[in-house]
């Protein structure tokens, strides 16, 4: 009796039970299998070991010494300490797919040879003097880039980023028109100083300060937009602008081919060309931001305007232009140029010979090792991968972008295209603990950024993919 009534009172496994352990455990040994299946491409350098301070030291400088406006990825933050390539190296040695390349700034790959040795070679001869004097590493430069423009743009002047580039077009475009309203996009970012910060359109990068002068149209978006993909009809906005919210003259139009910080969104085709007409028919000047979309990276052309089919009377630059090295420019038409010798018109660091030598390397490069053309073909591969996983996963709103410069938005709900903000955190977090470094941007912050370095290969698309594809099957 006793041997019985403890029989019956010891739990017993239903199968059911069974069967979902087991399953539980298969599913664990799946992911396990998956997360080693999941092997970076191979790569024939390692570092050496590293003896500097923790990413904990780091955090705690950064906290005490820094502004406080300066934040980081991440809930555990990646300490970057060497790279080569398309690669990253952290603190322990763990390699990286930089699939961010440093906010679309890193174009030829990290610690590209011919760059260090032409800054290296340029800062043992001379390191900065002014443009005062003469030096041939600023003309080179200059020459070169203009070479790669369309039309009459062969005039340059060399400032030291993409803020700093845009709030000098926007000064020559006052002072050439003698009008001072500004029309920009909404969503659009363009800098963070006086005039450019007016010029951005997202609350989140602008302060409570006077912006005057600046006027933003309706967004272009294919994907968010009113009017989808009808590219004619967002145009309308800017006459409307014209008409109603300025003189009937305007100094400017200002725009990227390819929104970055807004989230890599295209402009709706045809849209270009009819606010050229626009702009023209009152008077103004068009400026192309190339600060992300240029230097090849959009695969289809060398800059972002080309595949419009305008060419600009402005057109500014920084990030690709000296693979990391603060390096910005401005390049119009030797009549426009002409406005700032009315007054002095100086930039110290403007044009300094490292800088310059360094640009040019980095054209010689782009040049050399075909970098836009690999652009083209490897963004392509993974725009078709990533829209693959579109088709398998709901969280996928849009796959866009061109080349090198894509953009995956994720969103709760298709049909209303809800943000979604926290998962898109998430999957950040989870693919770098999986080896690929990411960006974000977009007003709701659920856009991937994805601007590798124009050298990312195949396996290399691959990872990221099979990374974002894992990532989101545990979901």
């Amino acid at each position: 009796m006793t041997v019985f009534l403890a029989t019956r009172l010891v739990p017993r496994r239903s199968p059911s039970l069974c069967w979902l352990r087991s399953f539980s455990r298969a599913v664990v040994d799946t992911e396990k299998d998956a997360v080693a299946a999941l092997e970076l491409p191979p790569f024939d350098y390692s570092p050496p070991p590293f003896a500097g301070p923790t990413a904990g030291e780091i955090l705690a400088k950064r906290k005490e010494y820094l502004s406080p406006s300066i934040y980081h990825f991440y809930k555990t933050p990646v300490n970057i300490v060497e790279g080569r390539k398309q690669y990253l190296f952290d603190e322990n040695g763990r390699r990286y797919v930089d699939a961010f390349g440093g906010i679309a700034t890193v174009c030829c790959g990290h610690c590209h040879p011919d760059v260090v040795e032409a800054i290296v070679n340029q800062t043992k001869k001379l390191q900065h003097s002014t443009v005062l004097y003469l030096n041939h590493a600023i003309a080179d430069f200059a020459e070169a880039l203009a070479s790669r423009l369309p039309g009459n743009l062969k005039v340059v002047f060399f400032t030291n980023s993409g803020t700093e580039a845009n709030e000098l077009a926007i000064l020559i475009a006052r002072l050439y028109t003698g009008c001072h309203d500004i029309i920009s996009l909404r969503n659009a970012y363009h800098g963070n100083a006086a005039g450019t910060m007016g010029a951005t359109a997202q609350s989140i990068w602008k302060f409570n300060v006077v912006q005057s002068g600046v006027h933003h149209a309706v967004n272009p978006d294919p994907y968010r937009g009113i009017f989808g993909s009808d590219g004619e009809k967002y145009a309308r906005d800017v006459q409307d602008i014209i008409n109603f919210g300025t003189s009937g003259k305007v100094a400017a139009f200002i725009s990227e081919a390819i929104q970055g910080v807004g989230g890599i969104i295209e402009l709706a085709p045809g849209y270009l060309p009819a606010v050229y007409n626009t702009i023209k028919k009152a008077g103004g000047l068009f400026i192309a931001d190339e600060v992300q979309a240029g230097f090849g990276r959009i695969g289809s052309h060398f800059w972002g305007f080309e595949a419009h089919n305008v060419v600009p009377d402005i057109v500014t630059m920084a990030k690709g232009i000296g693979n990391g090295i603060p390096l910005g420019a401005v390049v119009t038409t030797p009549e426009i140029a002409e406005v700032l010798a009315r007054r002095c018109y100086f930039n110290t660091f403007g044009g300094n010979p490292v800088c310059t030598a360094a640009g040019l390397a980095v054209l010689k490069v782009i040049e050399k090792e075909q970098l836009q053309q690999n652009a083209f073909v490897v963004g392509s591969y993974l725009k078709e991968r990533l829209t693959a996983l579109k088709d398998k996963y709901e969280l996928i709103g849009d796959v866009r972008g061109r080349g090198l410069m894509l953009g995956v938005e994720l969103v709760t709900d298709r049909e209303l295209k809800t943000p979604a903000n926290a998962e898109t955190l998430h999957v950040m977090d989870q693919m770098k603990e999986l080896g690929v470094l990411i960006g974000k941007g977009g007003y709701y912050g659920n856009v991937f950024r994805i601007t590798p370095p124009l050298c990312f290969s195949k396996a290399d698309a691959d990872f990221v993919a099979d990374a974002m594809d894992l990532t989101l099957s545990r979901m």
